[in-house]
């Protein structure tokens, strides 16, 4: 296993993070126990889970998973996407709604802190001074050691790095945006501010929800154990990712990763890792066998002709145009 420093922080993390949306919906909670303990196994020090995961249960199999292997665990969490329960304020950013959260997570995780703990996604409403001085108080009382965003476009993680530095408050550290062959978008504006500022950045659906294993016919409907048809998230997956150009890249992609022997998995992760300025790679699975093909990916080498397809593949689905803002200052 590799390990990365995350951002400027003094954080070291495995370049593979577990994903445990799957864990006590397509994976039983035995099954799930055992798909951590074979992570640690091999070397993954990073989990990542939310409050909102199954309804919680995620974060209690997490729990009971890591009951005597904590300490080495590099665990993640969030707060603040779609409303857990019925109570209209447990929704959102605010600072009721943070500080209880942590304590719900925390009970749930059997675990008195947490080693990164995410803004799950933007809270149009609640200022983002507000959002961050509730995070700055978890960190002083040593519920959280790091705080991070997921799904913040530029402007946002921008305005939020801005108001940590003003007001001398503990800042995002780390940012969880989606990523993969055939979704490179934030190569454009966020990996450079990531990297300008010393910001880890921990990827996930780096499988495009598993469109990317090669294994789904666009004529058939998707198979039932699959993100594509998730209660709650199908929908979604299935707007972002199911599309018949999306299709005709993957076609592509198969046919180089077949000619080099790569299983399409470790050939799109392997894709993934290869950017320097990708800190982790979140891997949501529902079996070993799949974790340990994952892994797989660690060991393969992509040629400079492999990625030039990669980018040939990734221009024929967003063409080079001229965006403001894009063009670097000739010197």
């Amino acid at each position: 296993m590799k390990y990365k420093q995350m951002g400027i922080t003094g954080l070291m993390v495995s370049e593979i993070c577990l994903g445990t949306m799957t864990f006590g919906s397509q994976l039983d909670e035995k099954g799930s126990i055992e798909v951590i303990h074979r992570a640690l196994d091999n070397g993954i020090n990073f989990i990542d889970t939310a409050d909102l995961y199954v309804e919680g249960l995620s974060e209690q199999i997490v729990g009971k998973a890591l009951q005597g292997k904590r300490s080495g665990v590099i665990l993640a969490s969030k707060v603040g996407a779609w409303k857990v329960g019925t109570d209209v304020n447990k929704i959102g950013l605010s600072r009721k709604n943070i500080m209880g959260g942590i304590e719900d997570s925390l009970r749930r995780l059997g675990t008195d802190y947490i080693d990164l703990y995410y803004a799950h996604k933007p809270d149009p409403i609640t200022p983002i001074d507000e959002t961050l001085r509730a995070f700055d108080d978890l960190v002083h009382q040593g519920k959280v050691r790091y705080i991070a965003c997921s799904n913040y476009p530029l402007w946002r993680l921008s305005k939020a790095l801005c108001v940590s530095e003003v007001h001398g408050l503990a800042r995002f550290d780390c940012i969880q945006p989606p990523y993969n062959l055939i979704g490179r978008d934030i190569e454009e504006e966020i990996l450079p501010l990531c990297e300008s500022e010393g910001i880890g950045v921990c990827v996930y659906n780096p499988l495009a929800a598993g469109l990317l294993t090669g294994k789904h016919d666009p004529e058939k409907e998707p198979a039932e154990n699959t993100r594509f048809r998730h209660a709650t998230l199908g929908k979604v997956y299935k707007d972002r990712y199911w599309l018949d150009s999306n299709f005709r890249a993957i076609s592509r992609l198969m046919e180089v990763a077949a000619a080099h022997d790569h299983s399409m998995p470790q050939f799109a992760l392997a894709g993934v890792l290869k950017n320097p300025l990708i800190t982790s790679v979140i891997c949501g699975v529902t079996s070993s066998r799949q974790l340990e093909e994952n892994l797989g990916a660690l060991e393969v080498e992509l040629t400079e002709k492999e990625l030039m397809v990669c980018d040939q593949v990734w221009h024929q689905l967003r063409p080079p145009r001229f965006s403001y803002g894009s063009q670097q200052v000739e010197r």
